[in-house]
């Protein structure tokens, strides 16, 4: 089987929750000895040459195809702009190459085929991760710029053989579009087995906590500062900030620290496997894998209850909250201040057995190809 796969970059040369996706599904289809036309871009011409991401026994099956990414300036709506430009040129470079049998279209890399769907016999399958723009908005501005993606996404959903959802509420918002059960297949994202903890779970007696994403309103991070203003006098705990927080937004204490971006993956897995749990307040949310790497390293999550996160976390590793409401996220993280050592080991240890069941990438793979098979089958 070849497979084409649009993208909009590829982990670590772009960064971002879809374009890690991306990365795993190219070395895992490839693994499996799938042919993959990956076409992708990033700031850098020199991954078209390069991508060292990938071992070369893996290479032997990925064929990179890299396109330039288009800039249109900087007036509202640009990104749309760009993607359909970015998208058009993408087309144009597949219908260059060998027919593939299946098209998986990351994002909006796909508008442009969509229209042009005639001129293809492949099946085309799309996945659009989060679906930010029909969740729940911090601001005026978000929901206007919300409003600019709904049109180009229900259009494009609507278009494509295949509607790929990672499951929980996401589902529920493809089938409140109009898309028909039976144009849905759902397959959560995943992890690499490197990332399973294989130290003993501990638990802080100072419990230590910490956040990881870039700085965007939808992440929650300016109610989650606030609760944690409120609760340092305390003292009976440490937050850790990874991700280009603003030094306006930093909370000046001994017991906060920000680390900044980290690139380093090493790093990333060091501060996970000291600490106790993982904070993501946002506000919209697709299937993070931030948590599911915070779960693979024994992290107790407390989390907004929005995408499929409700996929990753239950009673048994960790809390639900309601976006948005820093009265909720405040007493979740008193909880787990106060949670007897004995219980958030349990947690913790849930996590990774949940991780081992249900979320590593070996097994979401072959689920994917065989999904795709059946359907072409049909």
């Amino acid at each position: 089987m070849r497979v084409a796969l649009f993208t909009d970059g590829i982990y670590p040369y772009v960064i971002g929750g879809m374009q890690k996706h991306s990365f795993y599904l190219a070395k895992y289809f490839a693994l499996n000895k799938v042919d993959v036309d990956l076409y992708h871009t990033a700031k850098s011409v020199s991954v078209l040459d390069n991508l060292n991401c990938f071992s070369e026994e893996e290479k032997k099956f990925i064929t990179s195809i890299f396109i330039p990414y288009p800039k249109t300036g900087i007036l509202p709506g640009h990104y749309i702009r760009e993607m359909y430009a970015y998208s058009k040129s993408m087309f144009e470079m597949y219908e260059q190459q060998k027919p593939a049998d299946f098209i998986y279209v990351q994002g909006l890399c796909g508008m442009y085929l969509l229209e042009n769907k005639s001129r293809t016999n492949a099946t085309v399958g799309i996945n659009f991760h989060g679906l930010e723009m029909f969740q729940l908005t911090a601001d005026f501005k978000s929901k206007v710029e919300q409003y600019l993606f709904k049109r180009p996404v229900i259009k494009s959903m609507r278009n494509a053989d295949i509607i790929f959802s990672l499951g929980g509420k996401l589902t529920d918002i493809i089938k409140s579009k109009g898309i028909p059960t039976n144009k849905i297949i759902q397959i959560p994202i995943g992890i690499d087995t490197t990332w399973i903890r294989t130290v003993p779970v501990k638990v802080n007696t100072k419990r230590k906590f910490v956040f990881i994403g870039r700085y965007e309103r939808r992440k929650g991070i300016e109610e989650l500062s606030v609760v944690i203003k409120e609760l340092l006098p305390a003292d009976n705990f440490t937050f850790e900030f990874i991700g280009d927080i603003p030094a306006e937004k930093k909370i000046v204490s001994s017991n906060v620290l920000y680390y900044g971006s980290i690139s380093d993956v090493s790093k990333i897995k060091n501060i996970l496997l000291d600490a106790d749990v993982l904070v993501c307040p946002s506000y919209s949310e697709g299937m993070p894998t931030v948590i599911l790497e915070a779960m693979a390293s024994g992290l107790s999550v407390i989390a907004s209850n929005v995408g499929a996160v409700a996929e990753e976390i239950d009673i048994t590793n960790g809390l639900l909250i309601s976006p948005g409401n820093s009265i909720a996220l405040k007493q979740a993280i008193i909880y787990m201040i106060n949670l007897p050592e004995r219980e958030l080991l349990n947690m913790k240890n849930s996590s990774i057995e949940k991780i081992q069941k249900s979320f590593i990438w070996d097994k979401i793979i072959l689920k994917t190809i065989t999904e795709i098979e059946n359907y072409l089958l049909k």
